[in-house]
């Protein structure tokens, strides 16, 4: 298995599949998190013991994490060599401890990408696209903003994008869809009710999913025909909204620009019209 040699790559590639793994595996990942670059240091039954388990478990759970063994995640943690992770910061002020630790939890998101998503992944997702007549794009909470980011840069490149916002009209519309058309369907944990229920409707309308979220595993995946997993960010500090929806929004910029490549001519000229708009709109 190939873990891209980004600083954090491994890190984020485990957090994005913890939730699918056994307590005694997510231990072993924990201990993996934890050691970092050390790991090269350590032998299966000394992370066994940190983990509290039998080396055989360690195993699993390399195994259930994509990789042939042990000795291959170390080999993957040795190719990394990553800086130590800054620690949160202490300063007493709290203005400038919640800029440190924002700004840190962000660029963790965004070096934890391109260990999430291939660019195979992101073509197939274009090739969705491209191909839909209509494009339905959902997202609650704080996901509907990047919902509505994701709708106004499909609609500038020429698509034709629907984007309700009441939950209920994003359901009736999902329903509605075609084989022809495509739902694009956005939330950071993979869970949120009203988002799934209507990725699970288009795909029931027979028309293909599109998932943008932050772990390999969830509801939103399982009903998806295309999962864009965007970095898996730890939890320990609060901050996975906000580095969630930056790397969700990084995503959503590199999937726009490789349409645009795709589509040549006719986005061009739908990007002249929608900077016309915007002239029109400024002082």
């Amino acid at each position: 298995m190939e873990i891209h040699s980004t600083p954090g790559g491994l890190a984020a590639h485990i957090r994005a599949h913890l939730p699918e793994l056994r307590e005694t595996e997510a231990r072993v990942a924990r201990v993996v998190l934890d050691q970092g670059a050390e790991l090269v240091h350590l032998s299966v039954s000394d992370v066994a013991t940190l983990a509290g388990t039998a080396p055989s478990s360690v195993v699993r759970a390399c195994q259930r994490l994509g990789f042939r063994g042990y000795q291959e995640l170390k080999i993957a943690a040795a190719r990394q060599a990553p800086a130590p992770a800054p620690e949160p910061s202490r300063d007493q002020d709290p203005a400038a401890r919640a800029l440190a630790d924002t700004v840190r939890a962000a660029r963790e998101a965004l070096d934890g990408v391109t260990a999430t998503l291939t660019p195979a992944r992101l073509r197939t997702a274009t090739d969705l696209l491209d191909a839909a007549g209509r494009v339905l794009v959902v997202g609650a909470g704080l996901s509907g903003a990047v919902a509505l980011d994701t709708a106004y840069r499909l609609r500038a490149l020429g698509c034709a994008v629907d984007a309700p916002a009441d939950p209920l009209t994003a359901q009736l519309a999902a329903a509605q869809l075609t084989a022809t058309d495509a739902c694009f369907a956005i939330s950071h944990t993979g869970a949120t009710r009203s988002t799934v229920d209507a990725a699970r409707r288009a795909r029931q309308a027979g028309a293909p999913v599109i998932a943008l979220t932050s772990y390999a595993r969830s509801p939103l995946s399982e009903a998806s025909d295309c999962t864009l997993v965007a970095g898996g960010q730890d939890l320990v500090f609060g901050l996975e909204t906000v580095a969630s929806r930056l790397a969700h929004l990084t995503v959503v910029d590199a999937l726009a620009l490789t349409l645009l490549g795709r589509r040549g001519p006719a986005a061009q000229e739908a990007l002249r019209l929608a900077a016309d708009v915007t002239v029109d709109h400024s002082y």
